[in-house]
């Protein structure tokens, strides 16, 4: 993952690991599910499966309940197990309708985390894994210090420093649990499964939500003579919790200069730094130019020598050493070298770019080659084309390619010039080295080396302009 560049962590076949994913999130004021919400274009559900797929040998285990039908649809690009709790009465429901799947895995240790902590590490589920491993405890823990713990839930130690139990937020009473403390829980969680049996289904709703705690499961194992194992993590935003926008923007900005930083370390270019985005799974070589705002989603790759000006959006492309200029829209395209693309130009899908060719200043193309050294410089829209090499395409030029049912194909091959203000009504060939006349609208194929006219004789009517009608007021 882009937050933790630690290689060879091994897998854990022993352990499996439980997801909580079924919350509405309300605070979020938003219909969808909370773990879908999206930072840079990916939802955070999506950030935490790919940490732990570099995890675990086992599948995740992922508990739905709101929106179940979307965070199922969400987990298809991964090999996960859905489990649907019908009722959301709390995280330590959630456990308990996932029982008997975690009985079925066999699994001796069970990592449990939260669906709206996206930022966990593999370093930190490895360190929190051997901690309670190594020490052979019943429960381990991760907590985090904050200066400010406002809704989290306090982790309570002893006098010598073991932990006694953690009290949520709303149930945190200075007269019965002291002073507040700055220790709080992530979230983050390992039990060893042959001790979370004895005690999983001895929670109660005695709370002020009236909802089964899973941090309940602390003092219960604290009363059962457990051990506990506690990780201190320290300062770490990234095991902070999403529950509101503000939030969730949080997040996205500790991802997007991550990944910022990370780039320019590798020797990219990145000028004002702090208004770039970059999606996590986007490549960028060492070499390529960039120029914020500018955002670049999905699984765009940039080649060394690429350059990428203010203002544009580029979206599962391929900018091959050419260059994009200001306020273009590229959008599963590929732009070859030497390529010059905008300003103000839009790449809708399936467009390919050949080397040295050009789309300038308000050109539309979509699914369409632009051949080698061709040129669609002004005003035009070329769809369903295919273009050859050394292609004119004058200002105003449009491809007419549906005709209110199907899209149809048109040619352009090699040398040809075509004059400004030009509708080309596909189907329709344009053979090498033809030329179309500026003004044309051409529905017939045009002959190799032939001038393609397709316009009505210009008329004269002497004396007949409406102006004569109306009186001079100069």
């Amino acid at each position: 993952m882009i937050f933790d560049e630690e290689k060879g962590l091994p897998l854990s076949p022993e352990a499996g690991v439980l997801v909580l994913a079924a919350g509405k999130g309300t605070r979020m004021h938003s219909p969808l599910p909370k773990v879908l919400q999206k930072l840079l274009d990916k939802p955070m559900l999506w950030y935490l499966l790919t940490t732990l797929g570099t995890c675990f040998s086992s599948r995740p285990m992922v508990v739905t309940g709101h929106g179940s039908d979307l965070v199922q649809e969400a987990c298809t690009e991964f090999e996960v197990d859905c489990i649907f709790q019908k009722q959301q009465l709390g995280t330590g429901h959630a456990l308990q309708v996932a029982w008997d799947h975690i009985k079925k895995t066999g699994v001796d240790w069970l990592v449990v985390l939260n669906g709206d902590t996206p930022l966990i590490s593999r370093q930190q589920i490895h360190s929190l894994l051997n901690s309670v491993r190594s020490n052979d405890a019943d429960i381990g823990l991760m907590s985090l210090e904050l200066d400010d713990p406002g809704g989290y839930g306090r982790v309570l130690r002893s006098a010598e420093g073991s932990v006694e139990a953690i009290v949520e937020a709303g149930d945190f009473d200075p007269r019965v649990h002291g002073p507040d403390v700055s220790e709080v829980n992530s979230g983050l969680y390992a039990f060893k499964t042959s001790s979370l049996k004895g005690i999983l289904f001895e929670l109660d709703a005695d709370n002020i939500q009236g909802e089964l705690y899973l941090t309940q499961l602390i003092s219960l194992a604290r009363q059962a003579g457990m051990k506990i194992e506690a990780v201190n993590a320290g300062r770490c935003p990234g095991l902070l919790g999403v529950n509101n926008p503000g939030e969730l923007i949080q997040q996205e900005e500790n991802v997007r200069s991550c990944i910022v930083n990370r780039f320019m370390g590798q020797g990219v270019f990145i000028r004002s730094p702090q208004t770039v985005r970059i999606g996590p799974e986007v490549c960028i070589e060492p070499g390529a130019r960039i120029t914020g705002p500018v955002e670049i989603y999905g699984k765009s790759r940039v080649s060394s020598l690429s350059s990428i000006s203010a203002n544009c959006y580029i979206e599962d492309s391929f900018i091959d050493g050419g260059q994009v200029f200001c306020f273009s829209h590229i959008v599963e395209s590929v732009i070859d070298t030497d390529t010059k693309v905008g300003p103000y130009a839009r790449l809708r899908p399936g467009t390919r770019m050949s080397k040295g060719s050009r789309a300038g200043n308000f050109v539309e193309i979509k699914n369409s080659t632009v051949g080698a050294g061709s040129k669609v410089n002004h005003l035009s829209y070329i769809g369903d084309t295919a273009m050859g090499q050394e292609v004119n395409v004058g200002a105003g030029t449009i491809t007419c390619n549906y005709d209110g049912r199907a899209k149809h194909r048109t040619v352009i091959e090699d040398k040809v010039f075509i004059g400004s203000n030009t509708a080309l009504v596909a189907p329709v060939v344009l053979q090498q080295k033809s030329m179309i006349a500026a003004g044309s609208t051409i529905t017939r194929d045009v002959p190799v080396e032939s001038l393609g006219i397709g316009r009505s004789r210009q008329k004269n009517l002497e004396g007949k302009s409406p102006l004569k009608k109306f009186k001079n007021n100069d």
